[in-house]
C-alpha cells in the first residue's frame, strides 16, 4: 500500500482513528516504524557530527515559544530559530491553529528514517503534525493552504526546503538548506527581525498570501528551485 498521493481527508480520518500514527514495535530484535496506514520504514541511527544540511549536531537547544500561540519548539539558537519560528507561526496564523503535540523541532533521538530526518538532530529543522504528514505521504494539504505554503518558501529566498518536495516527501518537514553563517541565511534573517521590530504590517499575521503580486513571485520561485 503506498500512501503518496493519500488525500488529507482521508488520512486524516484514518489518523484520528487510529492514535498510533507511528508506533514502534520489535521485530526480530529490529526498532521498525510502523505507520497506521500498515506502511513501515527501518529506522538507521545517524552517525555524523554534522547533520545532513551541514549544521552540528547538538546536545541540546534552547525552547523557544512560537509567536501567537503557546507552543513551543526546540531549534538551534540565532538565525535557525528566528526562520523556522516564522515558518511555525505562519502555519499556525494562515493555515490552522497549532496544538499541543503539533510542533516537533531537536531531538537527541538519532534514529533516522530518512537522511534528511538527521537535521533536527541540529535544531535546523522542525516538523509541523508529522503523525497528520508523515514520510512518504503526499497530497495531505489543500490548494489554498498549498498557496500559503510556497507563499512562505518564496519569502525565505530558498533559505528553507519543504519536505513535500522530496523523493520521499515529508509534508510536515521543514529544513533549512544553508550552512551557518551562509550571507543568504543572516540576510533572511535579519528581514525577519525587523519585520518583529517595525510597525506590524510586514511578516506573520499581516501577508496576504493571494495577493496576485505575492502569488506570481511564489510560482516564478516554484518553477526556479523545481529545475
Amino acid at each position: 500500500m503506498t500512501l503518496t498521493g493519500l488525500s488529507r481527508r482521508r488520512f486524516i480520518g484514518a489518523a484520528s482513528s487510529a492514535a498510533a500514527a507511528a508506533t514502534l514495535i520489535d521485530v526480530g530484535g529490529a526498532r521498525t516504524a510502523v505507520a497506521a496506514t500498515g506502511q513501515g520504514h527501518q529506522p538507521h541511527a545517524w552517525k555524523g557530527n554534522k547533520s545532513r544540511n551541514g549544521w552540528p549536531v547538538l546536545t541540546q537547544a534552547p525552547s523557544h515559544r512560537i509567536e501567537g500561540s503557546s507552543r513551543k519548539v526546540r531549534l538551534a539558537e540565532g538565525d535557525a530559530s528566528v526562520i523556522l519560528l516564522h515558518v511555525a507561526r505562519r502555519f499556525h496564523y494562515e493555515i490552522d491553529s497549532l496544538r499541543a503535540g503539533d510542533v516537533h523541532g531537536w531531538t537527541a533521538d538519532a534514529d533516522v528514517t530518512q537522511p534528511y530526518e538527521s537535521n533536527y538532530l541540529s535544531g535546523s529543522a522542525l516538523a509541523i503534525r508529522p503523525l497528520c504528514y508523515p514520510s512518504g505521504s503526499k497530497g495531505n494539504f489543500y490548494p489554498n493552504e498549498l498557496v500559503v505554503i510556497r507563499d512562505i518558501l518564496s519569502e525565505l529566498d530558498g533559505t528553507v526546503a519543504w519536505g513535500g518536495d522530496f523523493a520521499t516527501p515529508k509534508e510536515s518537514h521543514f529544513e533549512l538548506t544553508l550552512r551557518p553563517g551562509h550571507p543568504r541565511l543572516k540576510g533572511v534573517a535579519r528581514k525577519i527581525q525587523g519585520w518583529q521590530t517595525g510597525p506590524g504590517n510586514h511578516g506573520a499575521g499581516a501577508t496576504d498570501a493571494f495577493d496576485p503580486r505575492r502569488r506570481k513571485a511564489a510560482r516564478a520561485f516554484e518553477r526556479r528551485t523545481a529545475n
